[in-house]
């Protein structure tokens, strides 16, 4: 039997204070861990394209969809896609799939991701990619002459930076044969295989979550994974499109609806969704634009990175001067942040403040009956516990939801650093962490009534 905090009066609204209780009684859900799913069925179809942090697992989304909707006309939306879990989840059950992400590479992904292609076309344009870059499989024949390098120049200073001058003539090289296929579903699809390796053929640090450079690091030579990886992409797309029922495939943009944009304004009608599926980016914990850094630099996706960083949800990078969050239990914890650092009280304000406007965007899209299941975690910065989930509970109210249910998981497969270090607040080694950071996460469900 599913443990799940009982709503002792739900058309009521929950004072903060029976807010803090309920989540101080609440024990783990096990049957939503999933800790027996292996790595093959986390990273299933097309779940394994790209690297990506703390994305949740299929099998929780799939998990909501079978509780809470049925039927083939139900549509699902993701205000934060990240790599595509709930999107691709929902293409795999025939529902129509909405969605937003600020980020470029992950809405790259997405796309990538919940697009299945056809097999043996697929197959033969890697092949004929991949034989436009045979040459690199052998270092007798020379780079020039068959295909000049494609290197973003703008950016050179930084690509420089990055990469050692083999790999980065390596890199231009292949990015410069994706730019000549003409499909821009199969171009986008080299495209996020390309973006996949970067890290591997670059200085940065592997494992590190900020912009770090490795000096004794061996870079990884581009062709060889690039051209493995293509192969492993290959393999998911198959079973994908095979899962994938032949109508939807054929009818794929009435079915698919996503955007590069922000998380407060969806590219859907009023009343129009059934159930809203998210992991939520976490207060300062990624700083996305730099995560991704190198792929943005590659694809030329920006131009001006500080003006790019302050786009997105949780950043350290925004801030606000003339409005606060509404939340009770939220300005509580801006107000012990206050005393330790003022700097990331106003980011952890300016945090709840977006989240606000997100729930609020959710309760416009969502028809009546629908829900909204926001997966968030908590946490803990410079001694100041961080109460994501109670605040989401009190705002998701303030936004004009019911709260349908809470579900407590430990997160045994997820994707993400475990461990954070007390005094700088930042994410660290196991050796060096004084603490889990993200041991347990919430399903927080609102009901729309």
């Amino acid at each position: 039997m599913i443990n799940v905090i009982e709503i002792p009066t739900q058309l009521e609204n929950l004072s903060p204070e029976a807010i803090l209780e309920l989540f101080k009684a609440k024990g783990i859900d096990k049957e939503w861990s999933f800790a027996e799913s292996r790595p093959s069925d986390t990273g299933k179809w097309t779940h394994g394209y790209h690297r990506y942090p703390a994305k949740f697992i299929p099998q929780l989304v799939e998990r909501l969809a079978v509780e809470y909707v049925s039927g083939r006309e139900v549509h699902i939306n993701d205000p934060f896609m990240g790599c595509g879990t709930t999107i691709v989840t929902a293409i795999s059950k025939s529902f129509f799939a909405s969605g937003t992400d600020i980020n470029k590479i992950a809405f790259l992904i997405t796309k990538v991701k919940s697009t299945p292609i056809e097999p043996i076309y697929l197959d033969k344009k890697i092949q004929l990619l991949l034989s436009k870059l045979s040459f690199l499989d052998t270092s007798s024949v020379p780079l020039f002459g068959v295909i000049e390098p494609l290197i973003p120049a703008k950016h050179l200073e930084k690509i420089n930076y990055w990469f050692t001058a083999a790999n980065k003539t390596e890199l231009g090289l292949i990015l410069q044969a994706i730019h000549g296929e003409d499909d821009k579903d199969l171009r986008d699809f080299f495209l996020v295989a390309f973006s996949h390796i970067l890290k591997n053929c670059s200085i940065w640090l592997q494992g590190s979550t900020k912009p770090t450079r490795d000096l004794k690091k061996p870079p990884v030579k581009p062709y060889a994974i690039f051209k493995r990886h293509l192969k492993k992409m290959q393999r998911g797309n198959e079973v994908f499109f095979n899962i994938v029922p032949v109508e939807i495939r054929q009818s794929l943009s009435t079915r698919l609806n996503i955007k590069n944009g922000d998380a407060k304004q969806q590219p859907v009608e009023d009343s129009s969704v059934d159930l809203i599926v998210t992991s939520s980016p976490y207060v300062t914990s990624y700083e996305y634009a730099d995560l991704h850094q190198l792929s943005t630099l590659w694809l030329d996706l920006f131009d001006n990175l500080s003006e790019y960083r302050q786009e997105f949800i949780g950043t350290a990078h925004k801030k606000y001067h003339d409005k606060h969050t509404q939340s009770a239990i939220a300005q509580n914890i801006v107000s012990q942040m206050s005393l330790v650092s003022r700097k990331m009280a106003s980011e952890i304000d300016a945090y709840f403040i977006d989240m606000q406007a997100v729930f609020n965007e959710s309760y416009r899209i969502l028809k009546n009956g629908g829900r909204c299941c926001y997966v968030i975690g908590n946490t803990q910065l410079k001694g100041v516990e961080i109460l994501n989930a109670e605040v989401f509970v009190e705002s998701l109210q303030q936004s004009g939801f019911l709260i349908d249910r809470i579900i407590k998981r430990e997160i045994p497969s997820k994707i993400l650093p475990q461990t954070r270090d007390d005094k700088t607040g930042r994410f660290a080694s196991a050796n060096k962490a004084s603490r889990d950071a993200y041991p347990i996460e919430y399903i927080v469900i609102g009901l729309k009534e």
